[in-house]
C-alpha cells in the first residue's frame, strides 16, 4: 500500500486544524506541534498535513506571497457522508465556491469551498448519485 501525505502552507495550524476536522466531521484533537500538525481519519489515515508557512527552510513553504497559495492545487476529498458534509462547509463559509451539482465525468455530488488559507476544497461523495 502507498499514500500520499499533502502538505500545505498554512498561516495558522490550530485554526486550519479544527477547520478540516470540523469539514469531515472527524473528532476534534489538537495539532502536534504550533506549527505542524496531521488531519487524520478515524482509522490513522493521514488525510492532509498542516505546515505554518515560514517554519523551517522547505522552500515552497516559505512564504505564502512568494510561492503564491493554492496556485495549481486542489484538494479533493471523497467523503461517504456528502450531505453532512454539506451542512458542515456551510457552518464553516459564508458561501460555498461551487454549489452541489453532479459532476458529469464521475456521477457524483459534488461542492467547492474556501479553506482559511485561501485553498480550493472540492468535496466529493464516494459513490454516485
Amino acid at each position: 500500500m502507498k499514500r500520499l501525505w499533502t502538505i500545505i502552507g498554512v498561516a495558522d495550524v490550530a485554526r486550519a486544524f479544527a477547520w478540516y476536522q470540523s469539514l469531515l466531521g472527524l473528532p476534534a484533537t489538537k495539532p502536534a506541534h504550533d506549527y505542524f500538525g496531521q488531519i487524520l481519519d478515524t482509522d490513522g489515515t493521514v488525510l492532509l498535513c498542516l505546515h505554518q508557512w515560514g517554519a523551517h527552510e522547505h522552500p515552497t513553504l516559505a512564504d505564502p506571497d512568494r510561492a503564491g497559495t493554492g496556485n495549481g492545487l486542489l484538494l479533493f476529498f471523497r467523503v461517504d457522508d456528502f450531505d453532512q458534509s454539506l451542512k458542515r462547509a456551510r457552518g464553516l463559509v459564508t458561501a460555498l465556491e461551487e454549489e452541489p451539482n453532479i459532476n458529469p465525468n464521475t456521477g457524483t455530488r459534488e461542492f467547492a469551498l474556501r479553506d482559511p488559507d485561501g485553498y480550493y476544497v472540492m468535496v466529493s461523495a464516494l459513490s454516485a448519485a
